[in-house]
């Protein structure tokens, strides 16, 4: 491995240098991809100084998601501790579904997953698992619901049909994860929000009763933590005492914003999240740690017993089943997405976290400050929120997004609400600061200004 390790630190170090000097990669139409660069296989190797060369070329036309020039998904910059762990994970390869071939690292696992309760207050009975992200933290809430609601379905299959509740806005793995459930997207009730974005709970209890009128056995509720596009937070105790009334399970996806636990200014946010069955955050979005590393939380850890353990003699031979961790996992064999978050947390404190997302929700107010001191700007989103959506003397923001991204000046998407579409900056960086969210308007303004002309022209 030593020959290898050299190269990998080659590579990164070009990596970092090329970074700076070209924050955004040169974009490759996907049509020229194999023309632009040699990713073909074929049934002879190349020699090493050729392998090195490709694999640099490779790497340096990928785009840059840790660039201070990327803001275009709910996920960015590069926490060196975090990367840290991930390496030293992909050096152990350990699975951990066994503590016999995982050690130490399911004890890890299993303090993150105590602390993370532990600041929400879930009480003694609590537990939790990795997912592979935050669709599959989801579809596993929904799992659970589903048979805690028919304990028959698990041997017999669905009896009845059964209704799910979520925000218009909510995300897409929701109606995707009925069809994988068992369930249909046709029983999938896609509750209305407001103008903030946030699900009208009035009308989540008028679609409970009507199912309830019409036949149908309503199991769970999806609430949201940071919505995908305006980044809105659902009032989770509203909520809460719909399901408790009607006895459904209510899960609280914190997959983008979740976060906010860790921060006792922006921890409101997310009031009445105790009050959930079950709760996930991804730690590769605002804690910045690298893909994938999201974690699923249960106030009653017998759920994820009943949904998802079963007996294997040639794979549980040791030690209890509290710590052979694939009794509760969805999956089998499972990577150590632990030890990077780990790693993290034990150097710089639940403070240190803290500062993290507290920085992120700095910088989206340098940001909205800037929209709303200038008149050139229309802001549709709104504060406490790390989405930022707006536009810009009236410009497409689709064009100008596609075109900021072609021409290699900045990485930021748009996105639609409620008719409305717009640019939509995401301050997930922790490692960035005032000065680069300033930079990001300049490089868009510059870009900007230059189509004003033919827009007005037309």
């Amino acid at each position: 491995m030593e020959k290898e390790l050299k190269i990998f630190s080659e590579i990164v170090e070009s990596l970092l240098k090329d970074e700076v000097a070209n924050p955004v990669s040169e974009v490759i139409p996907a049509e020229a991809l194999h023309s632009k660069v040699d990713i073909r296989l074929s049934e002879k190797g190349i020699p090493d100084d050729t392998f090195n060369k490709v694999l640099t070329e490779v790497v340096l036309k990928t785009p840059k998601t840790s660039s201070k020039y990327f803001f275009n998904q709910l996920f960015g910059g590069r926490q060196p501790k975090a990367v840290l762990g991930e390496l030293l994970s992909v050096m152990l390869n350990n699975s951990m579904y066994t503590y016999k071939v995982a050690g130490p690292q399911v004890g890890i696992e299993k303090e993150i997953i105590r602390k993370s309760c532990e600041l929400i207050n879930y009480g003694d009975n609590y537990g939790g698992t990795f997912a592979a992200g935050g669709s599959m933290s989801n579809f596993m809430a929904m799992l659970m619901a589903r048979d805690r609601a028919d304990e028959t379905v698990i041997s017999g299959g669905l009896r009845h049909k059964m209704t799910a509740y979520t925000s218009a806005d909510s995300h897409y793995s929701i109606p995707k994860n009925a069809v994988f459930a068992g369930i249909g997207r046709e029983q999938v009730r896609f509750i209305p929000s407001d103008n903030n974005g946030v699900m009208k709970v009035t009308l989540l209890e008028e679609a409970i009763k009507k199912d309830v009128a019409d036949g149908y056995k309503p199991f769970f509720i999806n609430a949201t933590a940071g919505t995908t596009v305006l980044g809105s937070f659902d009032s989770v105790n509203p909520i809460a005492d719909i399901s408790d009334k009607y006895g459904l399970w209510l899960h609280l996806d914190g997959a983008y914003c979740g976060s906010v636990i860790f921060s006792k200014k922006y921890k409101h946010l997310v009031d009445g999240v105790h009050r959930a069955d079950s709760f996930n955050y991804n730690a590769h979005k605002m804690l910045g740690v690298p893909l994938s590393c999201s974690l699923l939380l249960v106030k009653e850890k017998k759920h994820l017993n009943d949904s998802f353990a079963k007996d294997a003699s040639y794979l549980y031979q040791t030690d209890a089943d509290d710590f052979n961790l694939g009794k509760t996992s969805l999956q089998c064999g499972r990577r150590n997405d632990g030890l990077k978050l780990w790693t993290l947390w034990k150097s710089v404190g639940t403070e240190g976290l803290e500062a993290i997302v507290d920085n992120q929700f700095a910088l989206a107010d340098t940001a909205r400050d800037y929209i709303r001191s200038n008149p050139d700007y229309q802001l549709y989103s709104y504060d406490d929120s790390i989405s930022i959506c707006f536009n810009y003397k009236g410009l497409d923001p689709e064009v100008l997004c596609t075109r900021l991204y072609e021409k290699n000046k900045l990485l930021v998407g748009f996105g639609s609400f409620h008719g409305d579409t717009f640019v939509r900056l995401v301050t997930i960086n922790a490692t960035n600061n005032t000065e680069d969210i300033l930079n990001f308007f300049k490089e868009l303004e510059a870009e900007a200004d230059l189509m004003v002309p033919a827009a007005m022209a037309t």
